[in-house]
């Protein structure tokens, strides 16, 4: 039957074969889009295909950024194997290098290129090639709906807790295509504002990616940030903090990261292994991060062993009943103000 309605590959056929059995089968506010994802990817295209596929469902929509650094044969990959989700798009393909305004220029693209592909949905959420969801798209979109008028990303006093890093806002920094330079010229922070920091990853209403991204009253911020190191982890906390435009802010990302020292200036998410499975299981995150195939295949099936128990579809014979939630508890704030 898949073949005679065009699917090409098999693919093309689960992708078809899923969102057929979530169009019938799951309650209907699942076709309301609630959920905008935009993921990043800069290597291990077989990682992220299986990334993409945990965290599919047909009623969301996705945009996928390739960084230009990783060449053209990983973003036409990426490209072909995406033709079988209509509900997905890529982003144009920019050079991102950590430490550069050039990743926050990646999400704030997406983010705008998402409010143009769906005009109702309600969270966006950020990830990378290399995270892996903790919770059914079931399980994330009940807290979600639960949780409407908040915006979850990390959120610190950059002055108070981070004293540390007020160097990365102090001195005059110059990205370049491949390098980025940090000169010793000092300069001012922004008038009548007070920094802040957390790190990349958030899940915010799309009230407050309107006011980033199109807002003029935004434009100073990007404007300031553009010559900062490390800009997406304090750029939108800044902006959230010393504006109006958003909703109840929780100091809580909702992911699973290990922050493990990496050098003078920076921590690293640690490569969870197999042996981490038991604590990932147990966790009251939505997303983990990072994982690393190459280096431990395992946990990723131990987590989508999970995945696929929270979400088989009811059996046709008789009437379907909603499927079982188990209800996830936001994170406490205490827990990552060390990190």
């Amino acid at each position: 039957m898949l073949s005679r309605i065009g699917c090409r590959s098999a693919t093309e056929a689960w992708a078809v074969t899923r969102a057929i059995v979530l169009i019938l089968f799951a309650p209907a506010s699942r076709t309301h889009t609630l959920i905008a994802y935009l993921v990043l990817v800069h290597r291990y295209p077989a990682q992220f295909k299986r990334m993409f596929k945990s965290i599919y469902d047909p009623a969301n929509n996705y945009l996928i950024h390739v960084d230009k650094n990783s060449g053209p044969e990983l973003e036409a990959d990426i490209r072909r194997y995406l033709r079988g989700f209509p509900n997905s798009a890529i982003l144009t393909s920019h050079h991102a290098r950590w430490g550069g305004y050039s990743l926050v220029d990646a999400e704030l693209r997406g983010m705008a290129q998402l409010l143009e592909m769906g005009a109702d949905w309600e969270f966006f959420v950020n990830l990378s090639g290399q995270d892996y969801p903790l919770k059914s798209q079931d399980e994330i979109a009940t807290f979600l709906k639960r949780n409407r008028g908040k915006e979850f990303i990390k959120v610190l006093d950059q002055r108070k807790a981070r004293p540390e890093t007020m160097t990365r806002v102090s001195r005059y920094v110059v990205e370049f295509e491949k390098r980025i330079v940090r000169t010793p010229f000092p300069r001012a922070f922004m008038a009548g504002v007070s920094p802040y920091i957390g790190n990349q990853w958030m899940i915010v209403s799309r009230r407050f990616c309107e006011f980033v991204c199109h807002d003029p009253e935004a434009e100073r911020y990007k404007a300031f940030y553009r010559n900062t190191f490390i800009a997406d982890e304090g750029f939108f906390q800044t902006v959230m903090m010393n504006t109006a435009e958003h909703g109840e802010v929780v100091s809580d990302d909702l992911r699973m990261i290990d922050w493990v020292p990496d050098g003078d200036i920076k921590l690293r998410p640690r490569t969870y292994l197999a042996s981490d499975a038991p604590e990932l299981l147990a966790s009251p995150c939505l997303f983990a991060r990072k994982f690393d195939a190459t280096v431990d295949d395992a946990v990723l099936g131990l987590l989508d062993e999970r995945l696929r128990a929270d979400e088989r579809p009811p059996t046709p014979a008789r009437r379907p009943s909603p499927v079982p939630v188990h209800v996830s508890v936001p994170v406490s704030q205490a827990a990552f103000l060390a990190s």
